[in-house]
């Protein structure tokens, strides 16, 4: 497949790229610094690289074409996190930009912030939810409008969001998938387990118009 992978020059989404290019994907990189990316990734033929902001409809749409899929790493900024939930309408100009050119797969990053009918309560990922809802608002906000936006804007879409916990730089690929509170996932995952799930996912198509949280064993 074609792939197009956004929020590529971090930690999360470099071992995005990585798996989808170990799985023989071909993978284009919508950035906006693409000299953070690796020179192992830069000069890989199987890599092309697209310079811009997510503000911008025309060069979204560009990047787009050819694509059968797209892989989303965006996330917050943490506690400095823009008010205006500038993510959520960055989704939205991506969602507009997949119905031009006619790609119907999106799997994006969230959290638990994003709530599902399946959830349980759980004591720990309370906790971590409302800390992130005190202590970086701006943040929290963007999370949850960007699962609107998907929802919404995105209803007739293949759309996965792919829930993480708090994301470590262990090297394990090892994936539980489930719902907050089921008693199997817990509240740490390897960046590595996040891409081997998101492209597993792009192969098996299990998660459709779902929103699994998941977490390392």
């Amino acid at each position: 497949m074609r792939l197009l992978i956004l929020g590529g020059t971090g930690p999360t989404g470099i071992k995005t790229i990585e798996e989808a290019l170990a799985a023989s994907h071909t993978v284009v990189i919508y950035a906006r610094s693409p000299g953070k990316i690796p020179d192992a990734i830069a000069t890989d033929p199987a890599v092309t690289i697209v310079e811009g902001q997510l503000t911008d409809r025309e060069k979204l749409t560009e990047a787009m074409q050819g694509v059968d899929a797209v892989l989303s790493a965006l996330g917050p900024l943490g506690p400095f996190h823009p008010s205006d939930t500038p993510l959520a309408h960055a989704y939205s100009l991506v969602i507009d930009a997949m119905k031009k050119q006619n790609v119907a797969r999106l799997i994006a990053l969230g959290t638990a912030s994003m709530k599902d009918e399946h959830d349980r309560f759980s004591i720990a990922f309370s906790a971590l939810v409302n800390s992130v809802a005190i202590f970086a608002r701006g943040a929290y906000k963007d999370v949850v409008a960007i699962a609107e936006v998907i929802k919404s804007e995105g209803a007739e879409l293949q759309w996965t969001i792919a829930r993480v916990p708090v994301l470590t730089n262990h090297d394990t690929k090892e994936v539980v998938a489930g719902y907050v509170g089921d008693g199997k996932t817990k509240t740490t995952l390897a960046r590595a387990g996040f891409a081997h799930f998101v492209v597993t996912e792009l192969e098996k198509g299990e998660w459709y118009q779902k929103i699994p949280m998941i977490s390392s064993p």
